[in-house]
């Protein structure tokens, strides 16, 4: 914010002689105001009596304020058929903090350009953003180096990218791609059509009645013939956090690569690839409360460098002539054509405003919440929830005996309660607990406990009347 200079005169007194705050401190007092870091509560305990809130900066330990969390976005002052907006389709899309929405009107107003190799001024500043957005990822998901950060669209073609670039160039017929029936389509299909591609074979590991990986049978899948295995972090459909640092450890112990679906774990679980030691991560920025359009594959440094290119194009070249082509090393090596460099910089401040908070107070804020909203959604005769895996992430899948899981959406909607009613792009897990479609609330750092008790008091109103 900018302090206004055109203050009335005092006749020669300082506003600091009349015991006024001076233009520093204006300036001082208005950024706080207008800062969108989070806040941590005022002392005192919630209405249900959990962990005390404290002032000052998010430590570990601490319960975040979710009210002024709920301030820092916009759009969550909305109203919805005259209700206020409840929006519980994080799983779908997480909304943007204002300072997500800032960075993009800041990009646009004063950095825009194309990045690399120009010599003016906003080519420089443009650059310096998209590579700090990098580094950014780079820290958030605990890389080695930023040149194992690419930026994708999203999950999606990170995990096409993998297929189509490294399972072109190394899959074989006869060679076996293993993933499990948790998965969403964008980490089946793109499977399905590289093993048509190269003759390769899928396989899937089953889940039991709780909607977690069967881990005996799943390593029995695993053999010599195994060349990858590809596996979400959590469940978009149930929940379900599959043990990933064990199914990639098994994995490579018979020499197969690993890919992990991120896409629903990065807003909820600390990201940790080394950790992980996974082969290749993925995620998408607008599921942690970053723009649309904007991803994240990580790989080994020394495998994506051996990779070959997946789309040809400018900046993903050293030299070409008509004969032949010498292409960059990573990250460059995957980034064909101009990049989404303004959403590459909100992406960066979206995940620096989740490191302000602290994944682990967020973490134990949304397990209260699942907590909470699981043990009322139990108590309403007629509904049944699916996917109760013992460790489980930010979602709460039900459907209600008689209803129409559509039916429930739209009565919900007419309460200002967003949720998603369908297949949630996970038709095979459905299927597998017998359904087409779950209505499914799903869970974010900016959702109350009032949040659940009114899905809750308009869910039990629904079951009433069916």
């Amino acid at each position: 914010m900018t302090i206004p200079t055109n203050t009335v005169d005092l006749a020669g007194f300082s506003p600091e002689a009349l015991g006024l705050p001076g233009e520093a401190e204006l300036a001082r007092l208005a950024a706080r105001l207008f800062d969108t870091q989070p806040g941590i509560a005022v002392p005192g305990t919630d209405p249900y009596g959990h962990a005390p809130f404290v002032t000052g900066q998010a430590v570990p330990g601490q319960a975040i304020d979710v009210h002024a969390l709920k301030r820092d976005f916009p759009i969550l002052k909305e109203t919805v058929n005259g209700r206020p907006l409840i929006w519980l389709d994080n799983a779908a899309t997480t909304q943007k903090p204002q300072c997500v929405i800032e960075r993009l009107a800041h990009f646009y107003a004063h950095e825009n350009s194309n990045i690399h190799r120009a010599a003016h001024e906003l080519a420089a500043r443009a650059t310096d953003a998209y590579e700090q957005a990098r580094e950014t990822v780079r820290r958030f998901v605990n890389a080695r180096s930023s040149h194992e950060i690419v930026f994708v669209r999203g999950a999606t073609e990170g995990i096409n990218l993998v297929a189509q670039s490294w399972g072109r160039q190394h899959l074989k017929p006869g060679d076996e791609i293993l993933v499990t029936v948790l998965e969403h389509h964008a980490n089946i299909v793109p499977w399905q059509q590289v093993a048509a591609q190269t003759g390769a074979v899928l396989k899937v590991a089953p889940v039991n009645e709780r909607g977690e990986v069967l881990l005996d049978e799943y390593e029995k899948l695993l053999n010599a013939r195994t060349k990858i295995v590809a596996f979400t972090q959590v469940s978009n459909a149930l929940g379900t956090v599959t043990p990933a640092a064990l199914m990639t450890q098994l994995a490579h112990a018979k020499g197969a690569r690993v890919l992990v679906d991120g896409a629903q774990s990065v807003s909820h679980l600390r990201t940790d690839v080394q950790a992980l030691g996974c082969d290749w991560f993925v995620f998408s920025g607008h599921k942690v409360f970053g723009p649309t359009g904007i991803g994240v594959l990580y790989g080994r440094e020394e495998l994506l460098n051996a990779t070959e290119p997946w789309q040809g194009g400018g900046n993903m070249i050293e030299d070409v002539t008509f004969e032949h082509t010498r292409y960059q090393n990573a990250p460059a090596r995957f980034e064909a054509g101009t990049g989404n460099i303004a959403d590459a910089a909100g992406l960066g401040a979206a995940l620096a405003y989740v490191e302000k908070i602290g994944i682990d107070n967020i973490a134990r804020h949304e397990h209260d919440l699942l907590t909470h909203g699981t043990r009322l959604l139990a108590e309403i005769p007629g509904l049944r929830l699916i996917g109760q895996a013992a460790e489980k992430a930010g979602v709460l899948s039900f459907v209600i005996d008689g209803v129409e899981t559509v039916k429930i959406g739209e009565a919900l909607n007419k309460e200002g309660i967003a949720v998603r009613a369908g297949h949630h792009c996970a038709q095979p897990i459905l299927r597998r607990f017998g359904l087409e479609a779950t209505v499914r609330p799903s869970l974010a750092l900016y959702n109350t406990h009032a949040d659940l008790d009114t899905l809750a008091a308009a869910v039990s109103k629904i079951a009433r009347v069916r």
